[in-house]
């Protein structure tokens, strides 16, 4: 019984906030447009899975890196706690990572000729 209150009390106090995002004003962005925007870039990556199953690796690719791209965007515009796990590091950095990752990516997957033509 009292392992258990202990475990409460240490859950109770765990935080997850982002440390690098303590001093950044809150989004201007309502909480449901946020977890909207969070759900485009889940359903952009599902979509980017289904693409890459069905042997269609450059929609897949293309897809993927849009996805990084938008991903950019509600980092910059989103609060850390709606974004979750995908809030790794600054705002902006996080932001400047997945949109070079991204935009990388959609080129290399529009620049690269198709083997079939």
């Amino acid at each position: 019984m009292a392992s258990e209150k202990g475990a409460a009390h240490r859950a109770k106090d765990l935080n997850l906030d982002n440390p690098h995002d303590v001093k950044l004003r809150p989004s201007r962005l309502p909480t449901a447009v946020q977890w909207v925007a969070v759900g485009l870039f889940v359903a952009g990556v599902a979509l980017s899975a289904v693409f890459a199953i069905s042997a269609h690796w450059r929609r897949a690719t293309v897809v993927l890196g849009a996805s990084l791209l938008w991903l950019s965007l509600v980092r910059l515009t989103c609060d850390s706690r709606i974004v979750g796990v995908l809030a790794v590091r600054s705002r902006r950095f996080d932001a400047t990572y997945t949109a070079c990752l991204g935009a990388l990516m959609t080129f290399l997957a529009v620049s690269v000729d198709s083997l079939g033509s």
